[in-house]
């Protein structure tokens, strides 16, 4: 009987494919072709936009002022990836932010300073949190109608708030921190926020347990009620971060403004949820990349900078992200399909 030969030494192996390499191996090589993908598309538009308007796009000036805007929704950003990778989804976010903003610069509220409007426009925004985290969570409502909810009432009340009006900021802390001066090393301070805030939330959804179990809600939630996790208590602290990210993006964009309005923070539900979509985050849950995230707010920003330096109409750029967030949607289906 014949024993089988052995390969020699010096031979090479066929490398095995993609659906028989572990699972946490092709996850990253999956997840190392999207953020090279969204990188090259960041800088094709880079591209574009150096080539398009040389001058102006490329000017310093301009590349703070895109990483400015991009702060303040990426931000909200941030915690909506941790909502919609429980499988979660919150259309509240920018009705938060405008009521946050809002309270925080009435008259009553500056007479308290710095550290006042800052503590009022978290507190709101985690209040708010808090409402739609204890609807969803223990009164069992849908996420989608009870941020809806939650979007109306937040809009209603910022517009009781400000009686339709702006309402200016006096606080010069507040004021100095938008101007150039306050820049470290170039940096203006909006965007040293969103870094930390990026860095913080990348090392809770990668490196936590609270991560760890964000992830498992969203891809089964009665397989993680029985691993021994509290469902309904982890969303409640999913809506909790996303209000507190929206009360720090009130705050940013205070600063950004100089004012409160109640017209703050509309459409950020779309652009969040789209940013997410794009960067890898899957809609139906159990997966969410906060790298992805911000290059997706990155590049939605860049193209609407792009298109205002081109005096290009803003409904061309609304047809530009939907097509762009289609898109998105049709790779993640067709990535789902031939995983399984």
């Amino acid at each position: 009987m014949t024993q089988p030969v052995s390969p020699p030494r010096g031979s090479t192996d066929k490398v095995p494919p993609m659906s028989e390499l572990p699972a946490w191996r092709t996850l990253a090589a999956r997840a190392d072709v999207r953020t090279l993908s969204l990188l090259g598309v960041l800088v094709a538009l880079i591209v574009i936009g150096g080539i398009t308007k040389p001058d102006e796009f490329l000017d310093t000036r301009n590349l703070q002022l895109v990483l400015t805007q991009a702060s303040v929704i990426g931000v909200v950003t941030v915690g909506m990836t941790f909502v919609i990778t429980s499988g979660g989804i919150d259309l509240s976010v920018g009705a938060i932010v405008a009521l946050s903003s809002v309270w925080a610069t009435t008259v009553a509220t500056q007479e308290y300073g710095f550290a006042g409007i800052l503590f009022t426009a978290v507190l709101v925004g985690v209040g708010c949190g808090l409402v739609n985290g204890l609807l969803i969570a223990y009164g069992g409502m849908v996420p989608f109608i009870a941020t809806l909810a939650m979007l109306a009432s937040a809009r209603g009340l910022a517009l009781q708030i400000t009686d339709g009006k702006t309402q200016i900021v006096t606080i010069d802390g507040i004021l100095k921190l938008g101007e150039r001066d306050s820049y470290v090393l170039g940096i203006p301070p909006l965007v040293l926020v969103f870094a930390v805030v990026t860095i913080i939330g990348w090392l809770i959804l990668n490196r936590t347990t609270f991560g760890r179990r964000t992830v498992a809600v969203g891809g089964n939630a009665e397989a993680a009620r029985l691993a021994g996790i509290d469902v309904r208590r982890q969303r409640l602290y999913l809506y909790l971060l996303s209000g507190l990210c929206c009360g720090i993006a009130a705050f940013l964009l205070i600063i950004l403004s100089g004012s409160g309005q109640n017209t703050n923070g509309n459409l950020y539900e779309l652009d969040a949820i789209a940013a997410a979509i794009i960067g890898g985050t899957l809609l139906s849950g159990g997966r969410g990349t906060i790298t992805g995230s911000v290059l997706g707010v990155l590049i939605f920003t860049t193209i609407t900078n792009i298109f205002a330096l081109n005096n290009l109409q803003s409904d061309v750029q609304q047809i530009a992200k939907g097509a762009i967030i289609v898109a998105a949607v049709l790779v993640q289906r067709r990535t789902a399909a031939s995983s399984t």
